[in-house]
């Protein structure tokens, strides 16, 4: 089959590779008909290339049809079947699971990786499980008697492609965000989960919602969504402008969604080049004990926020030794809510509102380009350097 593959920093190809099969009895093999690049991506393509072997399969949001079943998960999906993916490995049976919290399952966990990982990840390093991902044309599932989600006919893909990742990750976002009914939300960065979290919190009931961001074609697209937008060129003073907006105290939550890569931070910036240009067999080591992350948008979440609210850190961080003011964290008795999305705790929540005529969550409108498979490569390169007004690529192997 064909499939992207990892071969470098800032390199990654198509190639033809070995077909998936059944290993394990509940796993699954699925023909795979959309598939996303995530901002998270972006990270492997760059940051974290230590945790990287040549030849990785990238990806992890993808939607297909059901080609093969093991013998313990014919119960939950049969051949034909149209499923969506989640991004975590989950085996909805150990404690963590049926605690509802599917991205620490217990089964898949990787405690092997420092002081331990969670649960295994599609296309997402060594980290985690170094699992084959989703940027191809066939996929293997394992855990599939109940990771796989399946969808009715009769929609495009796209109304549910995106509870591989995106909409759970945005909606685990406004939930611990906690925003009071009629309340005040910033979103900041406005890549597709900052998109969706901007709807979601006002499919949510918050009355004022913020939206932050640099990039012009992203702002236009979260106004069409009801979100007051601010670009943070135009703003000198992120957290003393927010409070103006509020009454003086800031809004009632923030939720962050950019991350390690956030702009402005060239210290943190400089270590993270230095440290990717390093043979992975000494950058690993050296990104697990002593890894900074770029935190100018985590630092304004934090002094953005009302005293007594709450940040939503929905961004992916990877620092071993970042340094917060906790003195002031703890004075303005800000709380912190993280963590990857567990996704199938979301999906009964969403489904509804997917299955509604109307679009509520607008998913028609998040891709800006749809291209085959083959055109991947490309494809990193403009979302990596914001071109073409590029938010949401959604590649669709075999066409």
């Amino acid at each position: 089959m064909r499939a992207l593959t990892w071969q470098g920093k800032r390199d990654v190809r198509v190639e033809n590779v070995p077909d998936p099969r059944i290993e394990q009895p509940t796993d699954a093999v699925v023909r795979l008909t959309s598939t996303c690049i995530c901002g998270s991506d972006l990270h492997l393509y760059e940051t974290l290339g230590a945790f990287m072997e040549q030849g990785d399969i990238i990806g992890h949001e993808p939607m297909g049809v059901v080609e093969e079943v093991g013998p313990e998960a014919a119960e939950h999906v049969q051949v034909g079947d149209r499923v969506v993916i989640p991004f975590n490995i989950s085996c909805g049976r150990c404690w963590m699971c049926q605690h509802g919290l599917y991205a620490q399952c217990e089964t898949t966990q990787n405690p092997d990786q420092g002081k331990g990982k969670g649960a295994s990840l599609f296309g997402y390093t060594k980290l985690y499980g170094h699992v084959p991902g989703a940027q191809a044309e066939y996929l293997r599932v394992p855990m599939a008697h109940f990771g796989p989600v399946k969808v009715p006919e009769g929609f495009p893909d796209e109304r549910f492609l995106y509870l591989s990742d995106v909409l759970p990750t945005a909606w685990q976002s406004v939930v611990y965000a906690d925003i009071p009914q009629g309340g005040s939300v910033a979103v900041l960065g406005l890549g597709p989960i900052g998109q969706m979290a901007v709807r979601v919190a006002r499919l949510q009931g918050a009355e004022k919602v913020y939206a932050v961001d640099l990039v012009p074609e992203r702002l236009a697209m979260a106004r069409r969504h009801g979100a007051e937008t601010i670009d943070i060129r135009q703003v000198s003073d992120l957290p003393a402008y927010l409070r103006d907006r509020t009454d003086g105290r800031g809004p009632d939550a923030v939720i962050e969604a950019v991350g390690m890569d956030a702009h402005g931070s060239p210290v943190a910036w400089a270590g993270q080049q230095v440290v990717a240009a390093l043979p992975s067999q000494i950058a690993a080591p050296l990104a697990k004990r002593f890894g900074v992350d770029r935190l100018t948008s985590l630092l304004n979440a934090i002094y953005s926020v009302r005293r007594g609210g709450t940040v939503s850190i929905i961004g992916v961080y990877g620092g071993a030794v970042d340094p917060l003011p906790l003195v002031d964290i703890f004075d303005r008795g800000i709380q912190l809510r993280m963590g990857q999305a567990h996704v199938r705790r979301w999906v009964d929540d969403i489904m509804p509102h997917l299955m509604d005529d109307a679009d509520p969550l607008g998913t028609a409108d998040l891709a800006t380009h749809h291209l085959p498979l083959e055109q991947a490569p490309g494809a990193y390169d403009m979302f990596m350097n914001k071109q073409d007004g590029c938010i949401k690529v959604v590649l669709q192997p075999g066409s």
